[in-house]
């Protein structure tokens, strides 16, 4: 007599990550991004604040692979410009270094911003409807009818460059697209079954909200959210160029790339570089958000 043949049913997570894991180049991009944040969360350990952000003009465009010596802490000692120094001196690495943390935080704290309020707003528009949504979807088709750039730069030409300042501007920005998203998603949510059941049982709005509506909209915000950090970074790094983002001497990819505009021809490792650091993080955040896309709702892939 045969044995029984055991199913093995697999949990959520790993149906996931079965998935996600299939598509290779996102895997590659998750993998890349990872690496990003790494490198980013020790930039300390690599090159010292004061460092990276402290004049060498005698090593100004040194080339990529020079080794020469350099100031710090008032003592003179060796140092290898593994990818060349900028007109300035500075290590054009350690700058890229520290300008990846800075650009993480932009990333995941605007967009942290974004969904939390928008998805909120987009929530009680698509749970509660009638004036309340009307309210909320007039205000979010207003901030979507004005360019995101165009909005962003004003906001920080109005309020002066920071870092603070371009947290906000981007973030601002960026609510209009979770309130839609979500307030789409409870509509074909909130008439289920399990939420009739919950609110038969005395459930109160807010823990059908929280606990059966919001968790089955999750999937299309997660992508979203993805893809909306390589966004924002990517605006982050277009408003530093143009002088309204990081201000010099902090590094930031973008205000890297407008102080090495000029010399572009005599030394265009400055130029180079930050300019592939953007493309890559960019483009892996991409590659995470059409294999998240894929592997919570495979019905999207055609």
């Amino acid at each position: 007599m045969s044995s029984p043949v055991k199913l093995h049913h697999r949990t959520p997570w790993q149906e996931f990550w079965y998935r996600f894991r299939k598509n290779k180049l996102a895997v590659a991009g998750l993998g890349v991004i990872l690496l990003y944040v790494s490198i980013a969360l020790c930039a300390d350990l690599f090159y010292s604040w004061d460092f990276i952000v402290g004049n060498q003009i005698p090593n100004a465009f040194a080339p990529v692979g020079t080794r020469a010596r350099v100031d710090v802490g008032g003592k003179q000692v060796e140092h290898l410009y593994i990818l060349g120094a900028d007109n300035f001196g500075r290590d054009v690495l350690g700058r890229m270094i520290h300008g990846a943390r800075v650009s993480m935080i932009i990333g995941f704290v605007t967009i942290a911003f974004a969904v939390l309020l928008g998805g909120t707003l987009g929530a009680i528009a698509g749970f509660y409807g009638g004036v309340l949504e009307t309210v909320i979807m007039r205000g979010a088709d207003i901030l979507l009818a004005i360019p995101n750039m165009l909005f962003a730069l004003a906001i920080v030409a109005a309020m002066g460059p920071s870092f603070q300042n371009l947290l906000l501007a981007i973030g601002i920005t960026s609510i209009p697209i979770y309130v839609r998203l979500v307030r789409a998603s409870v509509l074909t949510v909130k008439d289920q079954e399990f939420v009739e059941a919950a609110r038969a049982l005395g459930a109160r709005d807010g823990r059908i909200i929280l606990r059966h509506v919001l968790p089955n909209c999750m999937a299309p915000v997660i992508v979203q959210a993805t893809l909306g950090i390589a966004q924002s970074i990517l605006s982050a790094t277009f408003l530093s160029f143009l002088g309204l983002g990081i201000q010099p001497p902090a590094p930031e990819w973008g205000n890297m790339l407008s102080e090495a505009r000029p010399y572009i021809i005599s030394a265009p490792h400055t130029l180079i570089f930050p300019g592939l650091a953007i493309m890559t993080v960019i483009l892996a955040y991409n590659l995470i958000g059409d294999g998240l896309r894929d592997a919570l709702d495979p019905k999207l892939r055609k």
